[in-house]
């Protein structure tokens, strides 16, 4: 059985204090090239921070990996029933709850083959009521996933594979979420692909709490949960 993750910057439904998170709406996969992220690239190996958060905890890889040790080498039906039943769970977690029915594939870790990436696809047009949101460096799944309607798909770029994203928004048309070194470099550089402004995050630049009583971050500010604009994210916060 996989198991889902709760994330106070994703989750849709947060306790009274506004502190803690009481839906587990995201699911995660060890991160790095030996697992399950094969276009990691140099930028982004260097600063992840889920991977830290797995080098620090030890509980959380013991659930990533295992996670990844029932998906790795399962057939695309074996993978669907899998993803399934998480999905499931969140469903019926929200009805509970009464919580807008909100998921974030991949806290940590990415699609790591086309086969698994079907069976995403799969789960997720099986549940039209739940909005999901994914940001990959695997190429290969943009075209796969591109046309899901209730999937906000972004393609997650930096300067080691900024050649690749220009290549998919032009001929796939996919929000990029673009990691600079600082915000104003950021923009700069993403009018060398769109003809508009590209949006901060702004628990990013920190002028939006991670987790509040109004909620997680990214379920408040909405811009990625459904794919509104491209994204800067800044290494410096600046």
């Amino acid at each position: 059985m996989l198991r889902r993750s709760k994330d106070r910057k994703v989750t849709n439904a947060v306790s009274p204090n506004g502190k803690t998170p009481t839906i587990a709406n995201t699911f995660g996969l060890p991160s790095g090239k030996a697992y399950s992220c094969p276009g990691a690239t140099s930028v982004c190996e260097k600063i992840c921070y889920a991977g830290n958060l797995e080098r620090i905890y030890k509980g959380v890889k013991e659930i990533l990996v295992d996670n990844w040790n029932q998906l790795k080498d399962a057939s695309q039906q074996e993978m669907e029933a899998l993803l399934y039943q998480i999905i499931d769970e969140l469903d019926k977690a929200s009805d509970k709850r009464n919580a807008e029915k909100l998921f974030r594939i991949h806290w940590d870790g990415d699609f790591f083959n086309e086969t698994y990436t079907r069976a995403w696809k799969s789960v997720i047009q099986a549940f039209p009521a739940i909005q999901f949101w994914v940001y990959t460096r695997s190429g290969f799944a943009v075209p796969i996933l591109k046309d899901v309607d209730n999937l906000s798909l972004y393609y997650s770029a930096d300067d080691a594979n900024f050649a690749e994203a220009e290549e998919l928004k032009k001929y796939h048309g996919v929000k990029l979420a673009y990691l600079a070194e600082n915000f104003a470099m950021g923009k700069e550089r993403m009018l060398e692909i769109v003809n508009k402004s590209a949006i901060p995050c702004p628990e990013n630049a920190k002028k939006l709490p991670l987790i509040s009583a109004n909620g997680s971050a990214c379920v408040t500010c909405g811009q990625c949960v459904f794919a509104r604009n491209d994204i800067l994210f800044s290494r410096s916060k600046k």
